[in-house]
């Protein structure tokens, strides 16, 4: 009873069925919207820093109580529900569409690489969107590395700001590969938050550098999914979005060369220093 319930509201009801991305109907869907948010989020980062550095005394921080605490078991919980929703939900679509494109894929090729035409409607598409929405909440721990480290990391604010545009762009050109790019990525969420939940409460942490190793298998997946879609747009007589997954390519790459920009500094500094701060590199960035 409980199951059957569970899958009504993740992957059957009207709302998640009939969803349709649309300019008029579904909040922050305009280019105007996700461009300004970007730049307030960029800018308001940029001026609460400043503001720190003027107003309190070098070396001190803001104390946040229980809030980072409750903000990552709160992010856990909604990587996990969009998980499992776009997981039955990908399930639901797969057994009622299979008939169109059968003959020319298999499930995991169609995970890959939407049938040319796919607009953005539907089960999937509903939680992409919920994925998309989310991206804003995962600006939020950016203000707390701010907060308490007094530290504005520009490769988490560049991260976040590229990921919340991808997620924006996937619903915008219906793109192929966000299926299983939501899938990984609301998985490693789930449990990035989860340990830093498990961390913020008292309880001991791994000992090797757990966040970074989550976000070097999340990258990996995604270079070999782009390695996929690209096979089959040529393989399999095109993909669906195939111009935002160009960029979207370019965006990836991107992400990849500041990571490991920023964590190969981070480790040289500390070698230098002499300071060896365990997970600590997976604190400060967003993943």
């Amino acid at each position: 009873m409980i199951t059957e319930t569970l899958i009504y509201y993740l992957s059957q009801h009207p709302a998640i069925v009939t969803f349709r991305w649309s300019h008029i109907q579904s909040w922050g869907s305009t280019w105007s919207f996700v461009l300004t948010s970007i730049a307030f989020y960029l800018t308001f980062c940029a001026l609460v820093h400043l503001f720190l550095q003027i107003f309190i005394k070098r070396g001190r921080t803001v104390p946040l109580g229980p809030i980072p605490a409750v903000y990552s078991l709160f992010m856990a919980l909604i990587s996990a529900v969009i998980f499992s929703g776009i997981l039955l939900s990908t399930a639901s679509e797969i057994q009622e569409t299979r008939w169109f494109w059968r003959r020319s894929k298999t499930p995991f090729q169609w995970l890959l690489c939407f049938p040319l035409g796919t607009r953005p409607s539907g089960r999937v598409f509903f939680w992409s969107y919920m994925y998309y929405l989310s991206r804003y909440l995962h600006m939020f721990r950016t203000f707390f590395t701010i907060l308490r480290f007094r530290k504005l990391v520009s490769f988490q604010l560049v991260n976040n700001s590229i990921l919340t545009f991808m997620s924006f762009l996937w619903l915008e050109f219906s793109q192929s590969f966000q299926v299983l790019a939501i899938l990984l990525a609301t998985l490693v969420y789930s449990i990035v938050y989860g340990y830093r939940f498990w961390t913020a409460v008292g309880l001991p942490c791994a000992c090797f550098p757990f966040v970074v190793n989550c976000q070097i298998v999340l990258l990996g997946c995604n270079v070999a999914c782009h390695v996929g879609v690209l096979l089959l747009h040529f393989m399999k007589g095109g993909c669906n979005g195939i111009g935002a997954w160009w960029f979207n390519s370019v965006l990836n790459g991107a992400i990849l060369f500041l990571f490991l920009n920023f964590h190969v500094k981070m480790y040289l500094g500390e070698e230098e220093g002499g300071d060896k701060r365990g997970h600590g590199g997976g604190r400060d960035d967003e993943s």
